[in-house]
């Protein structure tokens, strides 16, 4: 094997076999030390991690890593994307939609600039994703090599941590740390970037448990750190206890379900909570499927979308808490009003975000599942049937008309919640049908719903969607996409029909980018500047052209057909549903407004 020596070893970390090439150096603590490349040493921290998948796309610099993925092929799959953000996104959705860390590999140069809008994307939602990257050999850092770009400069203000590899040395202690930082207290982003001689050069390897190792690598004072805790703060008692006497005191409460729920997987103490208190609850995007979507207390969506419930509860209450809810501008609007008339209280694992947008009377640091828990040990039973009364007074649901001349959002939906299963698994992209995805369907647990909230990414549904498949291949997993989001990362259906991910994708086709064109609608005097897509391609055609099959549908019937066949499918499949152009996404409350100036109700 010229000169390289195959061993085997017990796995400390796994109860198997391990199988790695290397020279065996001394043995410690009864596991053997060996001499491995960095690449090599990548591949086992990876397996330390308990990562069996990764998504990316190879390169001259990320060449060695490939090629040590390739004895690794049996232990980690790698899902070759058809373009770097695609990976980015694909995981994104393994990662939202497991609760595990995502993995994302591309080369320098364009390959690593490819991730940045899938960086930012996970940054803007808490999603924990380890990029790795690989630049050019040392010499020539620094020199406009070809295909270098400082990846790590560009990167520092969208991850949590983002580290320059120079020594393979400190490579093992690097990676598991970076895993660590991504999940650990508000999770996030972190990339790696990894010299190319690094990934040749060898050094002393030696197998360690996640269970082991450090809270913090060795590298911690060296390299730059974001100011986000590798563990979430433990939650102060009297903090709570205040948040206690403020419950007892309020007449009219309300809970704000956010994305620290749903990323802290905190949905069974967050229902026992507002059930224990009988507070109606209002659900930001990013709190999809943190409470049940047909639950009674739930008010629907809060924001600039959100029904009228919500906004009008968010006036009204006299006790506002806010549990992994950041205020963004999208949910706060005014917020100098927002809740006026109530006592707001925060609960964020993160202390950044506390009256960053809107002010607190009152706030715990801390993350949300120990928080809630520690609420429900002292929380005696309330009852409020005359708040809940004023609330859902206001609807709780947005109506849409129906047709019978076209499709409308409604009818889509609907028909899409009356076939497939609860438990599918919906991305979206952003836009109206966005909006229309999360009024009309009802998510009931965290993962269920992946939608780039706070960056806002056109292209993100249909990468997501492949990560959440292949991170949960037993659950049926729809993408619901625009014709203007579709076009942008439409390629990746080669991904779904190579690797036999059965995707339903449903396009609500309204020739022109939607959203977009109803602000022109309603602010801009109907002045509808480059916002109408009387233009290619034909999305059955185009999914024919991928080896995928599609129908075009114009009426429910069609659409019921098409959806039963797509479910029997063992492919990918695309729906495309032709809709009204002047179709608006209700309500709406145009951004700066109060939360109750309903542009359209």
């Amino acid at each position: 094997m010229n000169g390289i020596s195959i061993y085997v070893l017990q796995s400390a970390y796994d109860c198997g076999v391990l199988c790695i090439l290397g020279e065996t150096r001394e043995i410690v603590g009864g596991i053997s030390k060996v001499e491995l490349t960095g690449s090599q040493i990548l591949m086992e921290c990876l397996l330390e991690q308990d990562v069996d998948t990764v998504f990316g796309y190879p390169g001259g610099a990320i060449m060695p890593v490939y090629d040590a993925l390739y004895s690794y092929s049996d232990k980690i799959k790698h899902v070759l994307t058809a373009h770097e953000q695609g990976a980015s996104h694909a995981a994104d959705g393994y990662a939202r939609s497991s609760g595990r860390v995502g993995v994302c590999l591309a080369t320098s140069g364009p390959g690593a600039t490819n991730l940045v809008t899938g960086i930012a994307t996970a940054h803007m939602d808490s999603s924990p994703v380890v990029f790795i990257t690989c630049n050019v050999n040392e010499p020539l850092i620094g020199r406009d090599s070809f295909q270098e770009v400082d990846i790590v400069g560009i990167a520092m203000p969208i991850t949590k941590c983002a580290y320059l590899v120079r020594d393979v040395d400190n490579l093992a202690d690097i990676v598991r740390e970076a895993f660590a930082i991504a999940r650990g207290g508000r999770p996030g982003p972190v990339l790696i970037d990894i010299m190319r001689n690094v990934t040749l050069d060898t050094a002393d390897y030696t197998p360690l448990p996640r269970e082991e190792h450090p809270a913090s690598g060795r590298l911690g004072a060296l390299i730059r750190r974001a100011s986000h805790d590798l563990k979430a703060p433990e939650p102060n008692v009297e903090d709570v206890d205040h948040l206690i006497d403020m419950i007892a005191d309020a007449k009219k409460p309300l809970v704000i379900c956010g994305g620290g729920v749903v990323r802290g997987r905190a949905d069974a103490e967050f229902k026992t909570f507002v059930e224990r208190i009988d507070s109606p609850v209002a659900i930001t995007i990013m709190g999809g499927g943190g409470f049940p979507g047909r639950n009674p207390l739930t008010t629907g969506m809060i924001g600039m979308h959100g029904t009228q419930a919500s906004n009008h509860a968010v006036d009204r209450c006299d006790l506002l808490i806010a549990v992994g809810c950041r205020f963004s501008d999208r949910v706060g609007l005014q917020f100098a009003t927002f809740a006026q008339n109530a006592k707001i209280v925060q609960i964020d694992i993160d202390r950044s975000e506390i009256d960053k947008n809107v002010k607190t009377d009152h706030h715990i640091i801390g993350d949300a599942k120990k928080v809630l828990a520690l609420l429900n040990e002292k929380v005696p039973q309330y009852k409020h049937p005359e708040w809940k009364k004023e609330v859902f007074s206001f609807p709780a649901e947005t109506e849409y008309d129906d047709s019978d001349d076209t499709l409308t959002p409604k009818q889509v939906l609907t028909s899409i919640a009356e076939i497939l299963p609860d438990d599918t698994i919906v991305s979206t992209d952003v836009g109206q049908h966005q909006m229309w995805a999360i009024q009309h369907f009802r998510f009931d647990y965290p993962g269920q719903l992946l939608t780039s909230g706070g960056f806002g990414a056109m292209g993100f549904g249909l990468g997501a969607a492949i990560g959440a498949k292949a991170a949960n291949p037993d659950k049926v997993v729809l993408h619901i996409t625009g014709d203007g989001s579709f076009r942008m990362n439409s390629h990746e259906m080669a991904t779904e029909e190579h690797y036999k991910l059965p995707v339903i994708t449903c396009i609500l086709n309204n020739g022109t980018l939607g959203m977009v064109r109803q602000w022109q609608h309603l602010i801009f005097d109907e002045r509808y500047s480059q916002t109408t897509l009387d233009r290619g391609p034909d999305f059955v055609s185009l999914a024919n052209a991928y080896g995928l099959p599609g129908r075009r549908v114009t009426n429910v019937e069609e659409l019921e057909s098409a959806l039963s066949e797509a479910v029997q499918s063992k492919t990918g499949f695309v729906i495309d549903c032709a809709i009204d152009s002047d179709e608006m996404a209700r309500p709406m409350i145009s951004a700066g407004s109060h939360i109750t100036n309903f542009l359209l109700d």
